[in-house]
Formats: structure tokens, C-alpha cells, sequence
């Protein structure tokens, strides 16, 4: 089981299952969403998996392009995951408490990544979108 909230607390929840594609986007949408160098993002496994535990109706959506989106706390401001149509299909790494129980697998878009940014770690690097590998 995997447990998250948010910077306040306001909302939680709770996935009972496992992440998967486990990666850090570099783009300018993403450094505006997560107000950083980039985003730290993984999937759920099944969006099933996925319960709201607490403060639901805390969490406001915001749509980046048709049926993708994202979740924030309205208290304060924490990207929670991420909506694809009405379902939730991942998590930000940064509001889960403990350990994920994955790494970042993948650094995508590091060829619009700030100008101030070093990408760390040994995870491959894309130029664009990542590549799936069979």
C-alpha cells in the first residue's frame, strides 16, 4: 500500500497496488506545474487502485489538453497526480510519504530543460517524449 497527502495535509490518499513508468519530465509546463527543475511523476498500475482517503472535494483540476490533467490542492497549491479523463493515472512522486517503491526510469524533454538545470542521476535521458521499450 502507497500513502500520499499533500504539503498542508488537507488531502490524502491511498493506491493499493504498485507505480510503474516512474519519470521526471523536463519541459517548460511541467517546471511551471511543479515549480521546479522538472516533474517526478509515475503511473498507477490500475486506476482502480487509486482512493481519495481524505479531502476529496479539496482537490481542483486543471486541464493541460483534452481528457489530460492535472490535480492540486485548492489549500495549498501541492500537484497531487495526475487525470486522464476522469480517472486518476498517476502520482507526483514528491506526495508520496515513504518510499514509492520505484525510481525514476526515464528523464523526458531534456532538450527544452532550463538552462539552469543539471540532470542528475543515471536514469536515461530523451531529447523528447520517452521511447517505450518492449
Amino acid at each position: 500500500m502507497i500513502e500520499g497527502e499533500c504539503f498542508c495535509g488537507a488531502v490524502r490518499y491511498r493506491i493499493d497496488g504498485a507505480l510503474k513508468n516512474a519519470r521526471s519530465c523536463h519541459c517548460s509546463r511541467c517546471r511551471k506545474a511543479f515549480s521546479g527543475a522538472a516533474s517526478a511523476y509515475a503511473e498507477l498500475e490500475s486506476p482502480k487502485s487509486f482512493v481519495w482517503v481524505a479531502g476529496a472535494e479539496n482537490v481542483t483540476r486543471c486541464s493541460s489538453q483534452v481528457d489530460w490533467g492535472l490535480g492540486f490542492c485548492r489549500t495549498c497549491g501541492s500537484t497531487l497526480c495526475g487525470y486522464f479523463k476522469e480517472s486518476v493515472h498517476g502520482v507526483t512522486l514528491g506526495c508520496v510519504n515513504g518510499d514509492p517503491g520505484i525510481e525514476i526510469g526515464a528523464h523526458i524533454f531534456v532538450g527544452s530543460k532550463a538552462p539552469w538545470d543539471h540532470v542528475g542521476g543515471d536514469a536515461p535521458q530523451f531529447e523528447g517524449h520517452q521511447v517505450r521499450l518492449p
